[in-house]
């Protein structure tokens, strides 16, 4: 089992900054993927960015490209998402995941790729 544990959310003003970041703990050895994913109020969730771990290969979403970026400390097996230019349309709900599989060559961006999540940290931007 792996546990995340998402921090940094709040509330921003549009064109700030703002970074996320999960720490996962229990059998992190197992895990060679992670991703952050947003849920806006009466909306799916939604792919924003990953990594793979050992690799650091990334992925990002179109809507954040150029805005967001995604790293990690292998150290502390914590994931940052710094966030930049946010605007309103970044309000979400921003999950954590972690993926436990063999990826070969990609970086996961299906929410079913992924198979533990955090809890979620509120992010809020005000225009």
């Amino acid at each position: 089992q792996v546990q995340l544990v998402e921090s940094g959310g709040g509330l921003v003003q549009a064109g700030g900054s703002l970074t996320l970041s999960c720490a996962a703990s229990g059998r992190t050895s197992r895990t060679y993927a992670m991703g952050w994913f947003r849920q806006a109020p009466g909306k799916e969730r939604e792919f924003v960015a990953a990594i793979r771990w050992s690799v650091g290969m990334t992925s990002y979403a179109d809507s954040v490209k150029g805005r967001f970026t995604i790293s990690r400390y292998n150290a502390q097996n914590t994931v940052y998402l710094q966030m930049n230019s946010v605007n309103p349309e970044d309000t979400a709900v921003y999950y954590c995941a972690a993926g436990a599989r063999y990826y070969s060559d990609y970086v996961p961006e299906v929410i079913t790729e992924y198979d533990y999540w955090g809890q979620g940290t509120q992010v809020t931007v005000s225009s």
